[in-house]
């Protein structure tokens, strides 16, 4: 690729934007977005839900999920029975929906997690 007839047309760009995009206003919310949950949510000691197969199941398929956790209505991080983080999920008066990727990212992540 050194030598690549594609970098030599490329070679004149240059970059504006570095950086990963880490937050964004959804109406009152703040919401972190799905990247940089999947990298940093790991390290989360709040508003965290592992959430199992079937319950994967039942967000993916875009219906709501009821959690018993004591916190405030927003963002939380789901991660998987294995530890994994997939994204966020949006729970209101004790209600989860979804908040992962397209549904073709939603269904690989299924797959994955199956």
């Amino acid at each position: 690729m050194k030598k690549s007839a594609y970098l030599e047309g490329a070679a004149h760009l240059k970059v504006t934007k570095v950086g990963l995009k880490a937050f964004g206003q959804v109406g009152e919310f703040i919401k972190p977005t799905t990247r940089f949950i999947q990298i940093f949510g790991r390290f989360a000691g709040k508003a965290r839900l592992q959430i199992s197969t079937a319950q994967l199941q039942t967000l993916l398929e875009g219906k709501e999920i009821p959690v018993d956790l004591n916190l405030d209505n927003g963002y939380v991080i789901l991660s998987t029975e294995k530890g994994g983080v997939l994204g966020l999920g949006f729970l209101i008066n004790g209600r989860l929906r979804s908040q992962l990727p397209r549904k073709e990212i939603r269904t690989a992540m299924l797959l994955k997690n199956s």
